[in-house]
């Protein structure tokens, strides 16, 4: 979230025995999908049930995700689902959320570095090139995690393994996307 370690206080959310969420910083009551929305606005969040003031943030951060999968906006695969349900119990579930974590920061890092190959024009071939790596190294990851013999492990890393990005390439690339914007550009004025 955007105030992660910024210092700043998180908004206390207060969940009532009535499911109502109130807001305590805008002294209002909100829903689930303005709860939603405050997450992708990056404010940080603290939501605490009203009469016991245990923290069940986690709760329902979790409700939030399985509303959106059940509306139709379904993001996680169910292999991923089915190897996160595989994790728990498992002697590497305490390593599971902070690798998580990492690989969420990895994949936001990554797709900054989308956006700017996007505005520096690279071409499809790069965005897919780009969305292979990462998949790669998610599944290598993965798999590393799952308990196998060491020699599966080493043969998956070796499979995943990604050459790294040739800067020949990359201006070529560019040059492809340039000339593509520029003929979206003359049939689109």
């Amino acid at each position: 979230m955007a105030s992660k370690g910024s210092g700043e206080t998180p908004t206390i959310i207060k969940k009532y025995a009535n499911r109502r969420l109130y807001n305590t910083q805008s002294s209002s009551y909100i829903t689930l999908d303005d709860l939603a929305r405050m997450t992708r606005d990056g404010v940080d969040f603290q939501v605490l049930d009203a009469k016991t003031g245990n923290d069940i943030t986690h709760a329902i951060l979790t409700q939030i995700i399985m509303e959106e999968e059940a509306n139709g906006e379904q993001l996680l695969p169910v292999s991923f689902l089915r190897n996160l349900i595989g994790m728990y119990g498992n002697s590497m579930q305490a390593l599971m959320p902070h690798y998580l974590d990492a690989t969420m920061d990895n994949f936001r890092a990554n797709q900054g570095r989308f956006q700017e190959a996007f505005t520096s024009s690279i071409s499809p071939d790069g965005f897919n090139r780009l969305a292979e790596t990462n998949m790669a190294m998610f599944q290598a990851a993965a798999e590393a995690f799952m308990l196998k013999p060491a020699n599966d492990r080493s043969a998956a890393a070796a499979h995943s393994a990604t050459p790294a990005a040739d800067p020949a390439d990359l201006a070529q690339l560019r040059a492809q996307m340039k000339a593509m914007q520029d003929k979206l550009d003359r049939m689109g004025g």
